[in-house]
């Protein structure tokens, strides 16, 4: 309150009075602890301060600028000549809003009327805060269902199934780092009967770098169509992202496109600034496909290259993201080469179970410690006759 206002004592309050004066503060009490709405706690103050002192008007204003948050009866206005001025502090200290009452009397008040004003501020500043944390929670739970709403989506745009092929055995596995990532997985079956597959990851995490993804996605939908050489699509859709302007520069594309020729026993890829592809040679040597230019997105007019495999009975290809790398045990990084050596000695033939096998070696390679990246992989096994008579049974 303001040191320099005077209050004057006047009589002693008879035991009625006094007990009736506690009464109207208790019944003020709960009723600005019964709305939970930060507007209609201050209203509801001002309200009862004015009608049970009987005074001319109250106000409360913003602390940083001064401009009326809610007030009642005759409004007071700057300089707020003759009238008392109460500080409302949250838990932490921090004023939340300042109380500004026209003072009865010509500028002086009673010392009970400052104690109920004083007790009214007390208890306006904690239902204040009461209802501040109420709309934080209640805005929470609005970004929370948001998140739930687009991982849901961000889920049902994955591929339901991956292709079933005979001689081969296909299967991939995204999760996100929070409730939504930037991570892409996708397999569209083109009009030649080949598959296009890709495995891609916007720079960052979170629903930004989700939504880069999803539009990513629209773009190459709307190309996979046309079966395009996976240099010329690369180029179009690099072109694409760069056009979407500065932001989504900002948030480029690595990716890592496979077209599967199974009939030919071939595969067509393409790296752009994406992590090295993991192939096993028959022989169990392993081939790492390294990038044969920039993210999508980050430069205009890129060309890229393309690599045309034999991809044998008894070879396998491992496309990933960064988020199976750059796992961490205190300094030392899982990587791509023991991620490759762990992939090649895989003891199944399966790409479910190999999948399982990778993620269960990360984890216990980071002694179970939190994901701090959007983790995606897609495993392809060309089965040998021994690894075919093993799937058929």
């Amino acid at each position: 309150m303001d040191a320099a206002t005077p209050f004057l004592p006047q009589d002693s309050l008879s035991l009625e009075q006094q007990i009736a004066r506690l009464q109207a503060l208790l019944e003020a009490t709960r009723r600005v602890h019964s709305t939970i709405q930060v507007n209609e706690v201050l209203t509801e103050a001002v309200q009862i301060l004015v009608r049970e002192l009987e005074i001319d008007g109250a106000i409360f204003v913003a602390p940083s600028t001064g401009k009326p948050i809610a007030f009642y009866g005759q409004k007071p206005e700057p300089p707020y000549h003759n009238c008392l001025k109460f500080p409302l502090p949250s838990k932490e200290g921090q004023t939340l809003a300042e109380l500004i009452v026209t003072c009865p009397e010509a500028g002086v008040c009673s010392i009970y009327e400052q104690d109920f004003i004083e007790g009214l501020v007390l208890q306006t500043a904690v239902a204040l805060d009461n209802a501040t944390m109420h709309e934080r929670d209640l805005e929470w739970a609005r970004v929370q269902q948001d998140l739930n709403a687009a991982r849901a989506i961000q889920k049902s745009l994955l591929p339901r199934s991956m292709p079933e092929i005979h001689g081969f055995s296909i299967a991939a596995r995204s999760t996100a780092c929070y409730e939504v990532g930037g991570d892409y997985l996708d397999s569209v079956l083109q009009p030649d009967g080949d598959y296009l597959m890709v495995v891609a990851d916007v720079a960052g995490k979170g629903l930004a770098s989700a939504i880069v993804a999803t539009s990513f996605r629209s773009a190459l939908r709307s190309l996979a169509g046309q079966i395009l050489p996976l240099d010329e699509l690369a180029a179009r859709l690099n072109q694409h992202h760069w056009e979407e302007g500065i932001e989504a520069q900002r948030r480029y594309v690595t990716a890592v496109f496979l077209r599967l020729r199974a009939k030919f026993g071939q595969v067509e890829i393409l790296n752009a600034g994406h992590n090295p592809v993991a192939m096993i040679l028959p022989d169990r040597s392993i081939k790492m496909i390294a990038s044969s230019g920039t993210p999508l997105g980050m430069l205009p007019e890129m060309k890229y290259a393309t690599e045309i495999l034999s991809f044998e009975r008894g070879s396998s290809i491992l496309l990933y993201t960064d988020g199976l790398t750059e796992v961490f045990r205190d300094e030392d990084e899982f990587g791509s080469e023991r991620l490759g050596v762990t992939f090649r000695d895989s003891p199944f033939s399966q790409a479910e179970r190999t999948l399982d096998y990778l993620w269960d070696t990360l984890a216990t390679f980071s002694a179970n410690a939190p994901q701090n990246d959007d983790m995606t992989a897609l495993v392809i096994y060309h089965l040998d006759s021994v690894q075919q008579e093993f799937a058929n049974r």
